[in-house]
């Protein structure tokens, strides 16, 4: 296999250059943009089935390896002159950016081979509805304990009270 590596300079990837990779030439390493890695530069590998981010935060070095069916899909994000898609990940510090382009056309037919590769749906960023609000409360804290469900509920009764009658009162 041949590795496709992405020419170093002065920009990462994801920044104002355009990026491209192919996702017929995998593994593929290069380099991208991370506001919070020393030198703001961090390592990307992409395999088939993982993905290795390699990056140093304050002299620490630290390589994170995550499954590709950990992310949860292909996205295309809308910038104000490029389209980029991008490897969503729940953690938004582990996405990885896939494609930076202009071109509609080119756009379209990376999003569709990059989905179909990795076996994950195509996200459309603009487009896509806010997930639901979670539950707060504890649906099994208002349930009655285990002990007191085997016993009989109590059945709330008025008591008679007896008006108007004499009372008899015995005394020693």
């Amino acid at each position: 296999m041949r590795r496709q590596t992405a020419t170093s300079g002065s920009n990462p990837a994801g920044s104002s250059r355009v990026l491209r990779l192919d996702p017929f030439s995998l593994p593929i390493r290069f380099d991208a943009h991370d506001p919070r890695a020393d030198g703001q530069v961090r390592q990307i590998e992409l395999h088939r089935e993982r993905v290795v981010l390699r990056r140093a935060v304050h002299g620490m070095r630290m390589a994170v390896n995550v499954r590709v069916s950990d992310f949860s899909g292909i996205a295309l994000r809308a910038g104000s002159d490029a389209q980029t898609l991008v490897l969503v990940h729940r953690d938004p510090s582990l996405s990885v950016p896939l494609l930076v382009s202009a071109d509609d056309a080119e756009i379209a037919q990376a999003w569709a081979e990059w989905s179909e590769l990795f076996a994950l749906p195509q996200i459309d960023e603009g487009r896509r509805a806010p997930a639901p609000r979670r539950r707060r409360s504890n649906a099994i804290r208002a349930r009655r304990p285990k002990f007191l469900v085997r016993r009989r509920a109590g059945v709330a009764r008025e008591l008679p009270v007896h008006g108007g009658e004499r009372e008899i009162i015995a005394r020693n």
